[in-house]
């Protein structure tokens, strides 16, 4: 007799302790990103450095991202997320703080951040989003709303812990305990709660004598990485997460001086670019209620479609209070779950058997699209000195991504094709 499937319900009740490792692991891997800005001033007038110089290190980071995610969903594949998750939160915690020695060398701050671009690339969404997808079905979009709310709740807490770090331990102190004592939250979470599919695999293998068998650890339905590369429903994924990273991380960049640009003053627009983060919190919860009642296809495509309006609102003349905070809840809204409803489509459309693989590619083209935004809106900044090209460009960004998803066939019978 075939077992009953669990309930949204049950899932949660059974795997909501992996839920909370993959969500604080996922906010220390927000660390070095979330408390950069705080360190500039001080390593600035110790080493008399530009702010070029001390943005390069997450610049580094990002670019070997591009090149280092498929690597990365391959290993998840093969070994798991609990082996790559450990050895990387000790690694990055031991990165971060081994920048409380730099003594004013560029070599050495280019040589730590090059270690970091691949401990931290170890700890990025592919890992957590792998972990919960491979024990979610029917709360799998809350689920991983809940996890990826990680890096919201990492960017409101830690600036103003490092700006208390700074103040009572100084700059080097700082990145001690940020990277020690952050590392050690994160590792006692995950060596006691992160058990997921993977780890189910591999006891079975192991209880059947095939501890060392070739292939995926999950052995269950899904495409292999040559049919993921035919396949046009992923594609049509990746263009249009593509293209809204690149329009909404640019706008996230640039907000501030977008608003300081229509006669909003510094304190008025600081505050109003803070109700992104919040509404982003509420956008990956909301977004993850839904994709477990209703398809992800309809879900995501007014999803990014919402944001075109955002845009809209800014090229308003005349701006008023109320339409800019309308303007930066739906971008905040929007913003946040993008990687969610990336996730929640990769593993309904390409299976779990190699989601680390295709979601690791998929995850280079985010990357990707992340470096690309804040140049390309500076650069039609720069020719037209306006950033209303940029807006324009956006709303048909917009609504191309949300085309994309829109045409999605129908979810895949992963049980039919397994039989």
């Amino acid at each position: 007799m075939t077992a009953r499937p669990a309930t949204a319900r049950e899932e949660f009740r059974e795997h909501w302790v992996l839920v909370a490792a993959c969500m604080v692991g996922f906010a220390f891997g927000t660390v070095s990103a979330a408390s950069a800005g705080l360190f500039m001033e001080p390593l600035g007038k110790e080493f008399g450095w530009s702010r070029t110089l001390l943005s390069s290190g997450l610049s580094i980071a990002a670019i070997s991202g591009f090149f280092t995610s498929p690597l990365l969903g391959l290993a998840i594949d093969r070994w798991g997320t609990r082996r790559i998750a450990l050895i990387g939160i000790v690694l990055t915690a031991l990165v971060i703080a081994s920048l409380s020695q730099l003594n004013g060398s560029k070599v050495m701050w280019f040589a730590i951040w090059s270690a970091y671009a691949v401990a931290g690339m170890m700890i990025k969404s592919t890992v957590w989003s792998a972990a919960v997808s491979s024990v979610f079905e029917k709360a799998r979009g809350l689920a991983l709303g809940v996890t990826l709310s990680g890096t919201a709740i990492g960017q409101a807490i830690i600036p103003p812990i490092t700006n208390y770090l700074i103040d009572e331990h100084g700059w080097r102190g700082a990145y001690l305990w940020l990277g020690l004592g952050g590392g050690a939250i994160a590792l006692t979470f995950c060596a006691a709660f992160l058990f997921d599919g993977y780890d189910k695999s591999r006891r079975a293998r192991e209880a059947a004598g095939q501890a060392g068998a070739g292939g995926p650890l999950l052995d269950v339905p899904g495409l292999s990485v040559a049919e993921a590369w035919r396949s046009r429903a992923l594609w049509q994924i990746g263009i249009s997460v593509f293209v809204m990273m690149i329009i909404t991380i640019a706008l996230n960049v640039h907000q501030f001086e977008i608003l300081r640009g229509v006669g909003i003053g510094r304190t008025a627009a600081a505050w109003y670019t803070g109700i992104t983060g919040i509404a982003g919190i509420a956008g990956k919860l909301v977004t993850g209620w839904l994709l477990d009642r209703y398809h992800a296809r309809t879900v995501g495509g007014w999803t990014l479609a919402l944001t075109a309006i955002a845009f809209v609102i800014l090229m308003l003349p005349g701006l008023t209070a109320p339409l800019v905070v309308i303007a930066m809840i739906i971008n905040g809204y929007a913003a946040g779950t993008k990687l969610q409803i990336a996730s929640y489509l990769t593993s309904a459309y390409g299976g779990m058997r190699n989601f680390g693989t295709i979601y690791g590619t998929l995850a280079s083209l985010i990357t990707l699209g992340s470096g690309l935004g804040p140049v390309v809106a500076g650069a039609i900044y720069d020719a037209t000195g306006t950033y209303d090209a940029f807006l324009i460009f956006g709303v048909a960004g917009t609504v191309f991504s949300s085309w994309l998803i829109f045409r999605l066939d129908d979810y895949p019978d992963w049980t039919r094709k397994a039989d």
